[in-house]
């Protein structure tokens, strides 16, 4: 896994600009991981680590009582089709070959991330790149942004290395 440069490939591509976080990471796929790439974001972001969801709920006591939507907010927003519109709480924005968008938009930012499937920067087999995109739109979005960065980071290369040891199940 490595951190990898913002892939221009991407339907996101139009928000790295001027965003207040932009990053990726990329993670080789082995000739036995699924194709779809709508299988592979669950298998990165559908079953969190343990330790991950701790530091959710963390995150959603401290900013509930700023109007920020919760985790469980948003859980309870899904609706009974939720598995097929949501990975965990996060809805499904765009299916598109290749790529699958997930996102929120909240009054102090905008959140959107990227899971696309490529071929490797090495040209040999197949990545999968995860792309996150926030603008946030006020001083609080911004601090926000400014206290999660170290942890998104952190989940995010945590999620893909945990779902290439599960084999992308």
């Amino acid at each position: 896994m490595r951190t990898a440069a913002l892939p221009a490939e991407s339907s996101i591509a139009h928000l790295f600009v001027g965003a207040d976080l932009a990053d990726a990471f990329a993670i080789a796929l082995p000739a036995g991981a699924p194709q779809d790439t709508e299988a592979l974001a669950r298998a990165v972001f559908g079953d969190p680590a343990p330790w991950f969801r701790a530091l959710l709920a963390l995150r959603d006591a401290i900013v509930a009582p700023f109007g920020i939507k919760t985790s469980a907010r948003l859980r309870r927003e899904l609706g009974s089709d939720g598995a097929a519109t949501h990975i965990d709480f996060f809805p499904i924005l765009s299916r598109e070959p290749g790529e699958l968008i997930i996102g929120e938009d909240d009054r102090h930012l905008d959140f959107r991330a990227s899971v696309l499937q490529r071929a490797s920067a090495s040209g040999e087999g197949r990545e999968l790149v995860a792309t996150t995109a926030v603008h946030c739109h006020n001083l609080f979005g911004r601090i926000y942004i400014f206290v999660i960065s170290p942890f998104h980071r952190l989940v995010v290369r945590s999620s893909l290395s945990r779902a290439a040891a599960r084999g992308w199940r």
